[in-house]
Parts: C-alpha cells; sequence; structure tokens
C-alpha cells in the first residue's frame, strides 16, 4: 500500500513514469497532513492550565481529526485504485460491437469512481479546514503557525482533488451526474475560500 511505503519511496514512485500515484493521491495526502496537524495542535492544547476553558472542545476536534485523517489516508489508496481501474477498461478488447459497448460502459463506470473519490477528498479536506480555524482561533498560541499550515494543507488538498473532480467529468456521459456534481463542487471550493482566507488572517494576526 502507498500509505505504508517510506517517505523516499512514495516520492520515488510518485516521481517515476507511472501514472499513478498522481495528483489525486496527492491532494488526498495534502488533506491527511493539514488533519494530523489539527490533531497535533489539539494534543499540545488540552489538559493545559491556560486552556482549560477549551479543553472539552479541542478534544472532541482532536477525536474528529483523526477520524478524517484515517479516511483521508485510505482515499491516497483508493485514488490510484480508481485511476488503474479506468485506465483497465481503456485497455479492454474492442473488437465486436458488444466488446465495444462492454468497454464504453466499463470506461464510464471506472471514470464515474474516478470522479466521487476526489470528490470526497474534497469535502473531507474542506471539513478539516474549518477544524482549523477552530484550532488556530482557541489552540496553543505557540502552535498557531502549526494551525496555519494545516490550513494551508487543508486548502491544497480540496483544490488538488478539484481538479481531479474536473478533468473526470470531461470523459462522463451522465449529463445529471455532471450537473449535481459541478454544483457539489462549486458550493464546497467557495465555501473554502472565504474559509481559507479567514484562517490565514487570524493566524497572521496572532503571529504579528
Amino acid at each position: 500500500m502507498l500509505t505504508e511505503l517510506k517517505i523516499d519511496q512514495f516520492l520515488q514512485e510518485l516521481a517515476s513514469s507511472s501514472p499513478a500515484p498522481g495528483g489525486g493521491s496527492v491532494a488526498a495526502l495534502s488533506g491527511c497532513l493539514g488533519a494530523a496537524l489539527v490533531a497535533m495542535v489539539c494534543r499540545l492544547t488540552v489538559d493545559k492550565p491556560k486552556y482549560a476553558e477549551v479543553s472539552e472542545e479541542l478534544r472532541g476536534i482532536l477525536s474528529e481529526a483523526e477520524q478524517l485523517r484515517q479516511r483521508l489516508e485510505g482515499l491516497v489508496e483508493r485514488d490510484t485504485e480508481a485511476f488503474n481501474s479506468v485506465m483497465a477498461a481503456f485497455r479492454l478488447p474492442k473488437e465486436t460491437e458488444e466488446q465495444r459497448s462492454e468497454r464504453s460502459s466499463a470506461i464510464q463506470e471506472a471514470t464515474r469512481r474516478a470522479t466521487e473519490v476526489p470528490l470526497e477528498v474534497l469535502s473531507v479536506s474542506a471539513r478539516v479546514l474549518e477544524l482549523s480555524q477552530v484550532v488556530a482561533a482557541k489552540g496553543n498560541v505557540n502552535s498557531v503557525s502549526d494551525a496555519g499550515v494545516a490550513a494551508e494543507m487543508a486548502r491544497a488538498g480540496a483544490r488538488g482533488a478539484a481538479l481531479n473532480v474536473q478533468i473526470n467529468l470531461g470523459g462522463l456521459q451522465d449529463e445529471s451526474f455532471v450537473t449535481d456534481t459541478r454544483e457539489s463542487m462549486s458550493a464546497i471550493t467557495n465555501r473554502i475560500i472565504t474559509l481559507y482566507s479567514s484562517v490565514i488572517k487570524m493566524v497572521d494576526d496572532k503571529l504579528t
């Protein structure tokens, strides 16, 4: 599994001529890193006397951040699997009319799955960004820069995921699914723009 590789091994695999893992897995990993940083800030805050009033809230944030981290870690692998399924579908035989029909259906099904995975990464990364805002505002002030990096990673994960959704939508024939997905993606990305600006301003204000 990709997530079981050492960092240098993962990077070598990523830099190879193989198209997978690629941007989709990196987007999921970015969101995952953001969730891990949110969890770290929470652990550096809870049970500290100075932060007694927010410890219970951040303990809940910690639990959710860990769940999101695990979910995104799984999506690192799932994105590559989805891409490989698309490639496998394109390699199906197309000599007869029946084979061409089956191949076309397989391509559409695999491409839809390959769209749904980054769409999930987008949604989960957006939630990580929301949590980064909480820890930036209420977490240990000595870790506010970490909260800012968490926001940066979550935003990168979300933006990268959106790009992968877009490229896959171009190959789908289900107009209803395409329309619904574009609307969902637009709503999430618009929220991320506002949220990201708010978090980074808060972090900058605390650092200056």
